[in-house]
């Protein structure tokens, strides 16, 4: 028996050394393969789990989370290997033979990741999928549940709901965003002025650390567990599973959804809604968007039609929102509603894991900001004008509101740091549909620009620099130096925007535990030397 599984891992290796031939980083990848075979041990958990570029199933397992197309052109560099591990003893083999041989890891449990991330390098690399880590085990009684960091929102949504519909994990407002990625950065939502962050949510976790070591909360420390929830996880280890508070939530929602043109005082309803939406009570979360032509306000609020329009009342008069605009939704419904879908399509929706509007904006580029104070009339106006340059469909920006819970959370309380003091969160998106280099840049240059004007309206100083959210990865803040030694001075160029005064905290964390910086990439926290 021994000696074909020996047979099936030296045809295995065959494989793959006929595939990698032509490249020039193909010995140590060929050596990196060889570790992990020799160590993997099983030839049919191997054939299972690792992914060359001759395998017919690696352009299925490379596309399958590809959630931006940015990063699936002919030009991307792709990795040598996929790993899809089953079992932490394969990640932990995995890390062992990627140090021994030299060879850069990328961790992807969603695929949003905006500039490529979490799953593209200019170096060899191989990529750790971490979709199979998608267990959700709930616990109505204690109202805490064990999240594999593999599983998607709307997986996660679904099961407690279904456990529990008066429970509820508050994350964002995207279904296929993976659970990974969303708390490694905070992960802000609809509920956040009801709630906080997924983050913050966050009681204990399973990390596999630089020496290949499973830890957990006691056995990692305060400070490592401080640094994973909010702070650029990955930078860290390879978070495996995580265990949150669940919280008590209405059953019964309810939403609008109302559109206003230019010539419904759309830019005058913008600025009143930088004076209220973060001060109205938790129950009622409303978000802005623009998109070229209208401005479009969403509400979500934890009580009847009558209450909410009583709200609206005192709040948002000028909005005009009526009984006829508003609809009584479950929880679970919002994230069908916000998207205009059927809610009867509510289950096959937030258990897909590949973003069904994907084909809408294939292509994008996405940047973030905070706002304290609100942006003047000629500020709205001048973005507004800068939307009237797109068609429609290709350039979207939202604002969503913060206060209430957010303003009560200490800075320090976690990595994330835009508390007390923050309105809301913008998020811009600018997108094309086809590879074309030309329309690509033209995209980029205008969310620049977009970029630009904002700023002219939010201050920054180097005491308070402008806020950036790390979910948004934005490379256009700086990154690290490609080769060899990034210092921590170079690093807080893009840093302060993450993580403000945070950041000091987060590289002694990292000189702590990975002081060799095994996890790096473009934005990872550098340690100390």
């Amino acid at each position: 028996m021994q000696q074909k599984t020996s047979i099936l891992q030296l045809a295995f290796l065959v494989l793959i050394s006929i595939s990698l031939a032509a490249s020039s980083s193909a010995q140590p990848v060929n050596k990196f393969v060889q570790c992990l075979t020799q160590n993997l041990g099983n030839s049919t958990a191997i054939s299972q789990v690792i992914f060359v570029p001759n395998n017919p199933s690696y352009p299925l397992v490379l596309n399958s989370r590809t959630q931006n197309l940015r990063f699936q052109t002919p030009e991307t560099p792709h990795p040598q290997v996929i790993i899809t591990p089953n079992h932490e003893s394969q990640i932990q083999v995995a890390i062992r033979c990627a140090k021994k041989n030299g060879l850069q890891m990328r961790i992807r449990s969603g695929g949003h990741d905006f500039d490529g991330a979490s799953s593209v390098s200019q170096d060899p690399f191989f990529l750790l999928d971490m979709t199979n880590f998608r267990s959700i085990s709930v616990d109505a009684k204690s109202r805490t549940a064990w999240i594999g960091v593999g599983a998607v929102l709307g997986e996660v949504y679904y099961t407690v709901y279904q456990a529990n519909n008066s429970l509820y994990f508050p994350g964002g407002s995207a279904p296929t965003v993976g659970v990974g990625g969303l708390v490694s950065g905070g992960g802000y939502g609809p509920f956040s002025r009801k709630y906080g962050l997924a983050a913050d949510q966050v009681i204990d976790a399973r990390v596999i650390d630089a020496n290949a070591r499973i830890l957990d909360r006691k056995s990692m420390g305060e400070d490592f567990f401080w640094a994973i929830r909010g702070g650029n996880g990955a930078s860290f280890g390879v978070v495996l599973s995580y265990k949150v508070n669940l919280v008590e939530i209405s059953p019964n929602f309810t939403a609008f959804n109302v559109s206003r043109t230019l010539e419904q005082n759309a830019i005058q309803l913008l600025h009143k809604w930088q004076f209220v939406a973060p001060r109205m009570p938790r129950d009622l979360s409303i978000s802005a968007q623009f998109a070229t032509g209208s401005a479009r306000f969403m509400a979500f609020f934890q009580g009847n039609v009558t209450t909410l329009l009583s709200l609206m009342e005192q709040y948002f008069p000028e909005l005009g929102v009526t009984k006829e605009d508003c609809q009584e939704i479950r929880w679970v419904d919002n994230y069908a509603y916000q998207y205009g879908l059927s809610l009867e399509l509510t289950p096959e929706f937030v258990l897909g894991r590949v973003n069904p509007f994907l084909e809408l904006a294939p292509y994008f580029k996405g940047r973030s900001d905070f706002v304290q104070e609100p942006i003047p009339e000629i500020g709205i106006r001048e973005i507004w004008n800068l939307f009237s340059q797109r068609n429609p469909g290709e350039s979207s920006m939202e604002w969503t509101p913060f206060g209430g819970k957010m303003d009560e959370i200490p800075v320090s309380n976690i990595p994330f740091p835009h508390r007390a003091g923050t309105s809301f969160l913008v998020v811009n998106i600018a997108s094309w549909n086809s590879r074309n280099e030309t329309l690509a840049q033209r995209s980029i240059t205008w969310s620049r620009e977009l970029y630009r004007i904002i700023g002219k309206y939010i201050p920054n100083t180097p005491s308070n620099p402008r806020g950036a959210y790390v979910n948004y990865r934005d490379f256009d803040l700086g990154t690290n130096n490609r080769k060899g030694y990034t210092s921590v001075k170079q690093a807080r160029v893009w840093g302060a925007h993450y993580f403000k005064s945070n950041f000091d905290r987060l590289v002694k964390v990292k000189t702590m535990v990975d002081p060799q910086n095994f996890f790096n990439f473009e934005q990872s926290i550098p340690p100390y030397r």
